[in-house]
């Protein structure tokens, strides 16, 4: 065993002295093998993992050294996004802040009224996977990389020197049926297309261009440690144990007290606005099982149910007392093949505190009252839509939803409202919609040169907060468009 992980590690190594020079180069700041062109449409995201995952020796990308195969992957894409609102935001949509036609005064908002539209090759991807074999364990290292990271000041009005980004990087170990993931991973809680595997292709986070994916999607990339058993070909299960993080967000009103950086409010990690790390007890516990039945008809039929456990705590200075609670969500998810090359999907997540993993929507963990002690927030957020493909062309649709209970309270004066979703708040939401329709259509996909797509996105976005100031609309509106040309290395 201890020779399995002096592999492991060396592996890792190389990864690392390969993918280091890409960093240097771009000034610092998603699957299996090849699937047949026919499926390849089905999922543009799936492509791109695939070419990046390819690792025999005939693969024009593929260098083999000492007893490692190593895959160098990714894709360009150019992107054009118009928004009929001006969020600000670039390629990713913030899905909970766009803004109102009217200030909380009731005034005309510039930004509510203002269009925009802006060309972006920021998710062009860079990927590098190494495999090798310690006697009958497989080992294999993955990196993903992007260009959605830290940008230089002057990124729109000259050069556009967009940082390069770690999206993922991780290390699995599989022996029989055991499987052992440590590094930056798409979350457990992430909803799969194939089993639990790790790798980009066998996940699902829509079709969308949107780099924030479909609003109400479950996800994370973020450090962890993962174990996985196969039990067969179609039942896998596993646990994982992930970094946490207790999310009140921008949303909720904190008592007045209350100032140090005990909570991440979504700006910069704390209470305070600093770039502190938020304190935490313990990982984020997450466990989680797959269903992959054979059907017999030439489809593919996908089912997994999670749960999630988290934990909170934070600190009285005035009375020396400590407070925890716990959050507890779960999610059923199917992504069912009804006839051969259409799929049906339909996510859905509950969740009493842990709203943080409804990613891009400021969904709160929980509230702190008056004595600094928290209060847990439910929420249900869901998924529900349409993948057909034929021969060269995908197109989608799905309709999403984000609905938030409301958890106020009064603070220690006894008459100001604090919590989430305070009377007159145009940022505390309700409900969050989204209805996207979209289409791939692939050029053409050939092992040797490559492959070339056509991606395109609408999307109609709504937010209702709980209550708004007088003469103010009840809810925000938004159109969003998106071309997306992508260019595959093969």
């Amino acid at each position: 065993m201890s020779r399995c992980f002096g592999r492991l590690l060396c592996l890792l190594l190389v990864v690392v002295a390969v993918g280091t020079p890409l960093r240097a180069q771009a000034q610092q700041a998603p699957a299996d093998p090849p699937k047949p062109a026919a499926n390849l449409t089905a999922s543009a995201n799936a492509a791109a993992s695939a070419a990046a995952a390819q690792a025999t020796p005939t693969s024009p990308l593929t260098l083999h050294i000492g007893d490692a195969d190593f895959t160098i992957g990714g894709f360009m894409d150019m992107t054009a996004v118009s928004r009929s609102t001006n969020t600000g935001n670039g390629l990713s949509t913030n899905f909970s802040n766009f803004p109102f036609t009217t200030t909380a005064t009731g005034a005309l908002n510039p930004t509510g009224n203002m269009s925009e539209t802006r060309f972006s090759a920021q998710n062009s991807r860079l990927t590098l996977q190494a495999t090798s074999k310690v006697g009958d364990a497989s080992l294999k290292g993955y990196l993903e990389a992007d260009f959605l990271g830290n940008t230089a000041q002057n990124v729109n009005i000259t050069s556009n020197s967009n940082g390069l980004r770690m999206r993922i990087f991780w290390a699995q170990f599989q022996t029989g049926k055991f499987e052992f993931l440590a590094g930056q991973s798409w979350s457990l809680i992430t909803p799969g297309r194939q089993g639990l595997s790790p790798m980009p292709g066998d996940i699902f986070f829509s079709q969308d261009v949107d780099t924030n994916y479909q609003m109400a999607l479950t996800w994370q990339r973020t450090p962890g440690f993962r174990f996985i058993v196969h039990g067969s070909d179609t039942v896998t299960a596993g646990f994982a144990l992930e970094n946490p993080e207790q999310y009140v967000g921008s949303a909720t009103v904190l008592p007045k007290a209350f100032v140090a950086g005990e909570v991440n409010t979504g700006s910069g990690g704390s209470a305070v606005g600093s770039s502190s790390p938020t304190p935490n007890s313990y990982p984020d516990i997450i466990g989680k099982v797959a269903f992959d039945p054979k059907t017999g008809k030439g489809t593919h039929q996908h089912i997994d149910a999670a749960f999630l456990i988290r934990g909170f705590k934070t600190y009285n200075p005035a009375t020396d007392g400590s407070f925890t609670s716990t959050g507890f969500s779960g999610s059923v998810n199917f992504v069912i093949e009804a006839i051969k090359n259409v799929k049906i999907v339909a996510l859905n997540y509950w969740s009493n505190g842990g709203g943080r993993i409804i990613a891009n929507t400021n969904t709160p963990d929980f509230i702190v009252n008056p004595d600094f002690s928290m209060s847990l927030v439910k929420a249900f957020s869901g998924i529900y839509g349409v993948e057909a493909s034929a021969k060269k062309t995908l197109v989608y649709g799905y309709y999403s939803m984000d609905n938030i209970d409301k958890n106020v309270t009064l603070d220690a004066d006894g008459k100001t409202q604090i919590g989430y979703g305070v009377d007159g708040s145009q940022s505390a939401n309700h409900k969050i919609h989204e209805t996207t329709v979209g289409l791939v259509q692939t050029f053409f996909r050939d092992p040797k040169i490559g492959g070339m797509q056509l991606m395109i996105q609408y999307s109609y976005l709504q937010r209702t907060p709980f209550s708004v100031p007088v003469g103010t609309p009840t809810d925000a509106k938004m159109n969003m468009f998106y071309v997306n040309v992508r260019y595959i290395l093969p």
